[in-house]
């Protein structure tokens, strides 16, 4: 079964490509026989899901590295995505995740959000530090399911990786009012941008 590893008993590649409407799909399905490729020939890559987001504009991987070194060997080799216009990538760890119940389980159909912020390392640790402090709030959505703060170990990203039952009523999150720290926090600190996506295809080792 492939989920979120809060442990970090795995760490996390997220590798972003940019698209549109009318091609995501097929670069979706491009890039699942890559993964499935991937995770079938790198003995040091235990999993990977591709995910659509629902504007069509990316197309988001979700790797499972065993070390990060393999994941370092595997982007600057000759088959690290080539052929494929690769927008950003980042190996991360988990650094916040709540509720603590919460089915972590990465599979196909699946709703999700990644919230994207980029930022100088001196500032991450402050940005980890107030994003330990959104769930409690962030989780009054009844439709938001969890919340998983990712790091990169360069320190110039996190990724807020959060399930959702339905999207139907994820606006909400973008102007009630009791979601206002969720959309000001890291103001000062780091850019900010976010997509919602489906789990279109899933593969372990």
């Amino acid at each position: 079964m492939v989920a979120i590893q809060k442990d970090n008993t795995l760490l996390a590649s997220i590798d972003l490509f940019s698209t549109s409407l009318d091609k995501q799909q097929e670069l979706a399905e491009q890039l699942s026989n890559y993964v499935q490729f991937v995770v079938q020939s790198q003995l040091e890559c235990a999993s990977g899901s591709v995910n659509r987001s629902l504007d069509g504009e990316r197309v988001m991987c979700y790797l499972q590295w065993k070390t990060e070194q393999a994941y370092i060997d595997f982007i600057e080799s000759e088959q690290g995505y080539s052929g494929f216009n690769l927008l950003d990538s980042h190996v991360y760890e988990v650094v916040v995740s709540q509720p603590d119940d919460a089915d972590l389980t990465i599979k196909a159909g699946r709703l999700l959000h990644l919230g994207e912020f980029r930022l100088s390392p001196e500032n991450q640790p402050r940005l980890v530090a107030l994003e330990a402090e959104i769930p409690p709030i962030s989780l009054q959505h009844s439709d938001l399911l969890c919340v998983n703060f990712h790091r990169s170990l360069d320190g110039t990203r996190t990724m807020n990786y959060g399930f959702w039952s339905t999207l139907e009523h994820f606006n909400r999150l973008l102007s009630e009012e009791r979601f206002a720290p969720v959309r000001d926090y890291w103001r000062g600190l780091a850019e900010n941008e976010f997509h919602v996506y489906e789990i279109a295809s899933v593969f372990e080792e």
